[in-house]
């Protein structure tokens, strides 16, 4: 997304994915509390300087590097030299083979094509035949979950230089973290609320390539290769009378803490309703002090949480919507927006399911009829969703 500078006649081209502006970062905290299972970084950068600006709503663009211990485990694997030069990209670029490794490619990730261009420097049978048309599902699940130092260990020995690896590999690509802070009560910063990843899978620990570089490695003073990408299909109504409705469980409470900043700065007259979810209250209840704060000024009319561990019964956010169905409905009947922001392959599911009950239960209708409903609210722009 090209930005708009705010000074025309310097001739620094606009930060943007190819050419990301180098942001300093003022703060970096984990806001979960001890005896968590989790660890969820709050992130602000400083923009001054960039001319970058951006609507609630809008992510960001992170360009990571890759773990240093990652890095040596491969260069040592193939017994390659760190410092031998290797060219890179259409314009041949050249780098360290370290430096390459570290920034420029993607290791932590496999693809049938980096296996099939990988085949022709080894006699491995295994690999041969797991490029077989037959074996298609094997291979869809060898890649998954595994990376590059896997690949060279399970199917070796090589007959390949560094320079013959590296041309099978993918450019790094960026990552897209929902921002979740307002432009306009944070001039020249902004906010990222990121869950860091990591988990244990064909007996090695793995890491989120961008989360745990702003976990373990990133800290106060440093610098991130950043640029704003636009989304369109996620803001604030035009109007601000407006009610809204938002269900953010965990690291998707980030674009609405945007939203209810933006809305205080502006003094809007339209309800708030925000349902959050977690595992653990004690540990787990991200911006607590904050999002009281707000309600206790009436900027957020309704706070509901939900804290899955708590209880011997499960509680989700679906469950605190359904608590509240007769509510939630009229809100709905009389304009309200309803914005979702998480996890796609089971919260935003559960959520819609859970919305078609409240429509179908409260507006007396069948499923079909209460489906159509909720449609016709997507078609109006006023059912949202930022899901991953």
């Amino acid at each position: 997304m090209k930005s708009t500078l705010n000074d025309t006649k310097n001739a620094t081209p606009p930060f943007s994915r190819t050419n990301p502006f180098q942001a300093k970062v003022l703060k970096n905290i984990n806001l979960n509390g001890t005896g968590s299972n989790k660890e969820t970084r709050h992130i602000e950068l400083s923009l001054q300087g960039s001319g970058l600006t951006y609507d609630p709503g809008y992510a960001l663009g992170v360009v990571p590097s890759n773990d240093p211990e990652l890095v040596a485990l491969l260069i040592n694997e193939m017994k390659w030299e760190e410092d031998v030069t290797v060219t890179v990209g259409k314009q041949d670029e050249t780098l360290s083979l370290k430096e390459a490794l570290t920034n420029y490619f993607e290791i932590t990730l496999l693809s049938k094509k980096i296996l099939q261009q990988a085949a022709v420097f080894t006699e491995n049978e295994e690999l041969q035949k797991l490029l077989l048309v037959e074996n298609t599902n094997q291979l869809k699940e060898y890649c998954y979950g595994r990376d590059l130092l896997d690949m060279l260990r399970d199917f070796g020995p090589w007959k390949a230089t560094a320079q013959e690896i590296v041309s099978i590999l993918r450019k790094m690509t960026p990552r897209l973290y929902s921002i979740a802070s307002s432009n306009a009560a944070n001039p020249d910063e902004v906010h990222l609320t990121i869950g860091a990843v990591r988990y244990t899978a064909h007996g090695r620990d793995r890491k989120g390539v961008c989360s745990v570089l702003c976990s373990e490695r990133v800290s106060e003073g440093d610098t991130l290769p950043v640029y704003v990408q636009a989304n369109k299909h996620f803001h604030l109504p035009e109007a601000e009378d407006k009610d809204i409705i938002m269900v953010g469980p965990g690291t998707g409470i980030a674009p609405f803490r945007s939203f209810i900043q933006e809305r205080a700065v502006n003094k809007v007259n339209g309800r708030s309703w925000l349902f959050f979810g977690d595992q653990h209250e004690a540990s787990d209840f991200l911006y607590q002090s904050e999002l009281e704060k707000y309600q206790k000024d009436g900027v957020l009319t309704k706070l509901d949480a939900a804290f899955s561990r708590d209880t011997d019964q499960k509680v989700y956010v679906q469950h605190k919507m359904l608590e509240n169905s007769k509510e939630l409905f009229e809100w709905i009947e009389k304009g309200a927006y309803f914005y979702v922001c998480g996890d796609k392959e089971y919260m935003a599911k559960d959520v819609n399911e859970a919305l078609i009950t409240i429509i179908q239960n409260e507006g007396t209708l069948t499923r079909e009829d209460a489906e159509a409903y909720l449609k016709d609210l997507q078609k109006q722009g006023r059912y949202l969703r930022d899901v991953y």
